[in-house]
């Protein structure tokens, strides 16, 4: 059989998914985006959304993989024609996954001062830090659920609807976040940064609930939970232990990025939370065709398709330079005005556009290390991923980050560390790829 990678193929996954992929950021920095007008403490309140924004991606990420992991697994199924056996196994994971993050935060919770101070958060700072955390935290199961369907979903080739519930969710997001932050008159009265807070959990309510309808009336997926175990429940706990430590990983860079940039002072942590925003907002938009290559990758291994595989990653690499190049160019176009959407605070603004620049040169090897992020995770191959991220944290982006900043760098030292992370997580990949699958598409033609 003769599997579809062709432009429109892959676009018809991957431009679903990439408008999908930026739900969650895009929860952050509309927030951000809305208490950075406020006319009382906008600064004060973008930094503690930032420092927050980083603690709970931390959370997401790590329970978050359940996407990928699903999604593998269910690719692979599908591309080997046998979906049936593990119809049960995703409501298993969720099940395990939700129940595990619950346990996570309920015990973090009540160290929520605790933990910030812990991000060198203050005063004013922490205070709006703990009331935000406190509201966002009980959107945060419903996050990991929204999640598990999208892995479904895209385990079943279907970036469609996903896109669909985000696009929702994002328009519940923007229009309660106006209401709530800013208030309306004789009605609901301005809740500030604890308004933004609240339109993120009920956008996240909604999603969920759009998400469970879809999944009952559009495949045969079961939501209920029976015996005994799937039997690639194994598959997937080994699958998310690796990723989780991953991800990790993955937040230790992050936490060193979000501690150093605090310490700097508050006009620092917000221009590091708007470029860190927007810098997440391109990485999920890339995302898009790094979920074609995560979903496509587990259908052709499943397909024993190793030739067409190889094929779909050298187009994948081209499709995601050229959009990265693309998203940098719009960056370079609309600099000025894309610091002003967030704040107004000229202090703050003069620090974001000094190192703006280095953001968006970052962005085409982004494509590359995300998109073969995907490829590794439709494989299965999460050991992989697993220890190059460790290696690329310890040895590369830690070192230059205490490097740059004893010489005073700045936010100089967190951007730079960051680009050539993304580097040494990125490249190698293709070079394990092409190595691996070449072997293999070798032996197969014997």
């Amino acid at each position: 059989m003769r599997e579809d990678i062709s432009f429109n193929r892959i676009n018809k996954l991957a431009i679903p998914a990439l408008i999908a992929g930026v739900a969650e950021p895009l929860l952050s920095t509309t927030d951000l985006a809305i208490v950075g007008n406020m006319n009382a403490f906008a600064t004060e309140s973008v930094a503690a959304v930032g420092i927050v924004g980083s603690f709970l991606s931390m959370l997401i990420w790590v329970f978050g993989q359940t996407r990928s992991a699903i999604s593998s697994i269910i690719a692979r199924y599908v591309g080997a024609n046998k979906l049936k056996e593990i119809l049960n196994l995703p409501f298993q994971a969720i099940l395990l996954v939700v129940g595990t993050g619950l346990l996570i935060l309920g015990i973090s919770y009540p160290f929520a001062k605790q933990i910030f101070q812990f991000y060198n958060a203050q005063s004013l700072i922490l205070d709006f830090s703990i009331s935000y955390y406190k509201i966002r935290a009980i959107g945060f199961p419903f996050t990991l659920y929204v999640i598990a369907v999208f892995g479904i979903f895209r385990g079943l080739q279907n970036t469609f609807y996903p896109m669909l519930i985000a696009i929702v969710g994002t328009v519940v997001n923007i229009v309660l976040d106006l209401a709530f932050v800013y208030g309306i008159a004789e009605v609901i009265p301005p809740l500030h940064i604890e308004g933004a807070a609240y339109a993120s959990v009920l956008a996240q309510i909604v999603m969920a609930i759009m998400g469970t309808f879809l999944l009952l009336t559009k495949t045969t997926i079961q939501l209920k939970f029976s015996f005994p175990w799937n039997k690639e429940i194994k598959t997937f706990i080994h699958l998310m232990v690796n990723l989780f430590i991953r991800t990790l990983a993955l937040n230790v860079a992050l936490y060193f990025a979000t501690s150093y940039a605090t310490d700097y002072g508050k006009e620092y942590i917000a221009a590091y939370t708007i470029g860190l925003n927007l810098w997440l907002m391109g990485a999920f938009m890339i995302d898009g065709y790094s979920s074609a290559g995560n979903i496509l990758s587990g259908k052709l291994l499943g397909a024993k398709a190793y030739n067409t595989l190889l094929k779909l990653g050298k187009k994948l690499i081209f499709y995601g330079l050229l959009f990265g190049s693309f998203l940098a160019t719009v960056g370079a176009i609309f600099y000025t005005f894309i610091g002003k959407i967030f704040i107004q605070d000229e202090l703050v603004l003069e620090a974001f556009y000094r190192t703006f620049w280095i953001i968006l040169v970052m962005q085409p090897i982004c494509a590359i290390a995300f998109i073969y992020d995907g490829i590794f995770k439709g494989l299965g191959e999460a050991k992989i991923l697993r220890n190059l991220l460790i290696l690329a944290t310890t040895l590369v982006f830690i070192p230059l980050l205490l490097l740059f900043d004893y010489w005073n760098y700045k936010l100089y030292a967190i951007w730079i560390a960051f680009f050539s992370w993304m580097i040494a997580r990125g490249v190698p990949l293709i070079f394990i790829f092409r190595k691996k699958f070449t072997k293999l598409s070798n032996l197969n033609s014997v």
